[in-house]
């Protein structure tokens, strides 16, 4: 399904596929030979989402573009099942398996691969070639790689990128009612979309 969201229309290129179930949101760019399968949503909150030559984007990934942080994904990527792919920058070549999280700000460098349940923080970079195992968390720039049970060390670093103020424009310890009731009025911009093609 195509919608258009705040005036922006989705482009897909004519040899690329979206499946009928798959959501197409604002200013989104599918490239040529690319193929969006069943469930997956793609969604240009105030901020672009492009995907390049021959990616594949399975089934119930998300991908969103944020204000200040499109999210853009070279060409010949893999981005498996439920993947969340959030204002990021992901270069050619990565492969993100089922489940990864990848958030504002964040880049994955061209060949790295992101495994299983990974987590690629906000405002982290990894590098070119880098692979974070299953179920680890990568953070900083260059990202330091943590196993889920090294929290403790984890936590300086993930305090030092900023999350609450990159995803959400405020600062660190902002009450969930008034961050809620900010995203709340942030996406009642969807009320006024319009389907415009159901492929």
């Amino acid at each position: 399904m195509l919608i258009e969201h705040r005036s922006h229309r989705p482009v897909v290129h004519p040899s690329a596929y979206v499946a009928p179930s798959a959501v197409l949101c604002g200013a989104v760019t599918v490239g040529e030979g690319a193929r969006v399968l069943h469930g997956a949503v793609l969604t240009a909150e105030d901020g672009e989402v492009r995907i390049g030559a021959n990616v594949v984007v399975m089934e119930h990934a998300v991908l969103r573009g944020r204000d200040g942080h499109p999210t853009v994904v070279g060409d010949s990527v893999l981005i498996g099942p439920h993947a969340h792919i959030n204002g990021a920058t992901i270069e050619d070549e990565v492969f993100l398996a089922t489940g990864v999280s990848v958030f504002p700000g964040a880049v994955a460098g061209a060949r790295s691969e992101l495994r299983i349940n990974s987590v690629l923080h906000a405002n982290s970079a990894l590098p070119p070639d880098a692979v974070l195992p299953i179920g680890w968390i990568a953070a900083g720039t260059p990202a330091q790689l943590f196993s889920p049970d090294r929290h403790e060390e984890l936590q300086p670093v993930q305090m030092d990128l900023d999350f609450p103020q990159t995803t959400y424009g405020v600062p660190r310890g902002t009450p969930m009612p008034t961050i809620m009731s900010r995203q709340s009025a942030y996406y009642g911009a969807h009320l006024t979309d319009r389907v415009i093609e159901k492929p």
